[in-house]
């Protein structure tokens, strides 16, 4: 741990509080030799978060591009309701 603590100006105890947390998350693996600990990293739930964003993303991609398209309708209505109005009271003027 003191390796690893070294470099990141942080004390013993925090990075041993850090990967406990890692390893509650399942992202890294513990293996233990008499008194080293060597530590790998398990990339399956990193992946799967991936994988549950990537199904949002498309999800509300979804929902704002129809919102969007929905919205540019409207504008186009109103535009075509105000140019119709506009071109009305032109006419009823002459």
């Amino acid at each position: 741990m003191t390796g690893l603590a070294a470099p990141c100006d942080s004390s013993r105890n925090s990075g041993s509080k850090h990967i406990r947390i890692l390893e509650r998350a399942e992202l890294v693996r513990r293996r233990v030799s008499g008194r080293e600990h060597f530590l790998t990293f398990n990339p399956a739930p990193m992946e799967s978060a991936v994988e549950w964003m990537e199904r949002h993303r498309i999800f509300w991609t979804e929902r704002l591009d129809a919102l969007e398209a929905a919205l540019r309708a409207e504008d186009t209505v109103a535009i075509a309701k105000e140019k119709s109005t506009h071109s009305s009271s032109r006419r009823s003027k002459k």
